[in-house]
C-alpha cells in the first residue's frame, strides 16, 4: 500500500488554514533567509512560500549575496526576532561555508525557531517537553505513520542516517514515553556493521542516508513499513531531464512491504506541513 504523503499533507493544511481563517487579530507571519543562488534552495523556498500563501500565512522573503558576511546574517535574524509581525524565522540550507550554520540557528530565538534547530528546542525534544517546537522532517515522519495507523508502540524502528536534521531528532521523538511513540529505535549508517541484517529486522525502515536507491530488496522484511526520506536527483537519459528518486529502490522492494511512501510525494510534503503547523503554533503561543 502506498502511503500518500500529498493526501495526508493537504488534510493537515487545511486544517491550518481553517484555523487561521478565524484569526481576528492578524495573520501568522514567518520569514525566508536565502543565501546565494542555489538552484535547488530557490525550488524549495517557491514551494514553502506557495503553502504559506494556501493556507494564509504571510511571508517574508530575505534574501543575501554569497558573499554575505556572518556578522550582517546575525544582524537580519536579530531584527526579525524584534518583529512582532514575525512569527516564524526559517534560514534555508545550504549555507556558504564561511557561515557556520550552528552560531546562525543559536541566534534566532527559540519561541520562533520553526525549524525545531536551536540547542533548546533540540534539549526540549529529548526531554519529550512539548513546550519546543520539533524539527519538520522527523515530526513529519511521524504524523505520517500515525495518519497512515502505523503501530509504533514496541516496534522495531531502524533509521539508516544518523544527520541531525532527521536520522538523530527521528530516533529521539520515536523512541519517547508518548501517544504514537514508544518505539524501540535503532540507528545505523553507512559504516554499520550486518547493516543488511540490521535493516531486515526493522518493523518500520526509515532510508535518510542521502544516497539513491541504497535500500535493496535483501534488507527489507516481508510485510514491513518503510520510509524513505531521500531526495536524490539523477541525470536523465537520452537528454531526458534529471529525476528524482529516494534512497529506497521502490521497484524491488514495494512488493515487500505493507506500506510504503514514494518519492515525490511521500515526505517532502509533510516537512513543509510542519513548517506551517510549527509556524500557527508559534502565532498562537505569542498572541495574547
Amino acid at each position: 500500500m502506498l502511503i500518500d504523503g500529498n493526501r495526508i499533507a493537504k488534510e493537515i493544511q487545511k486544517q491550518i488554514m481553517t484555523a487561521i481563517s478565524r484569526l481576528t487579530h492578524r495573520r501568522p507571519g514567518l520569514a525566508f533567509l536565502l543565501v546565494g543562488n542555489n538552484p535547488s534552495s530557490h525550488t524549495y523556498i517557491r514551494m514553502k512560500k506557495k503553502r504559506c500563501e494556501e493556507v494564509g500565512i504571510e511571508s517574508f522573503d530575505i534574501e543575501f549575496p554569497e558573499t554575505v558576511s556572518e556578522k550582517e546574517l546575525l544582524f537580519a535574524i536579530e531584527t526579525l526576532n524584534n518583529d512582532p509581525a514575525v512569527d516564524g524565522i526559517l534560514v534555508q540550507l545550504p549555507l556558504p561555508e564561511h557561515i557556520r550554520s550552528s552560531k546562525i540557528f543559536t541566534a534566532i530565538s527559540p519561541e520562533k525557531d520553526v525549524d525545531g534547530f536551536h540547542p533548546l528546542n533540540v534539549g526540549k525534544m529529548l526531554l519529550g517537553d512539548p513546550d519546543g517546537f520539533l524539527p519538520c522532517t522527523p515530526h513529519g515522519i511521524q504524523v505520517l505513520l500515525t495518519h497512515a495507523q502505523v503501530p509504533l508502540a514496541g516496534k522495531h524502528v531502524v533509521i539508516v542516517g544518523r544527520s541531525n536534521i532527521v536520522g538523530k531528532p527521528l530516533a529521539a521523538i520515536l523512541m519517547q514515553k508518548a501517544p504514537h511513540a514508544n518505539a524501540t529505535v535503532t540507528v545505523a549508517h553507512s559504516l554499520t556493521e550486518n547493516l543488511d541484517a540490521i535493516c531486515k529486522s526493522a518493523d518500520i525502515l526509515v532510508a535518510a542516508i542521502g544516497k539513491p536507491h541504497f535500500i535493496k530488496k535483501e534488507m527489507v522484511k516481508k510485510g514491513a513499513v518503510v520510509i524513505d526520506v531521500g531526495i536524490n536527483r539523477i541525470p536523465g537519459s537520452l537528454g531526458k531531464s534529471p529525476s528524482l528518486v529516494g534512497d529506497v529502490a521502490f521497484d524491488e522492494v514495494a512488493p515487500l512491504c505493507s506500506k510504503i511512501t514514494p518519492v515525490p510525494g511521500g515526505i517532502g510534503p509533510m516537512t513543509i506541513a510542519m513548517l506551517l503547523s510549527n509556524t500557527l503554533l508559534s502565532y498562537q503561543r505569542r498572541s495574547p
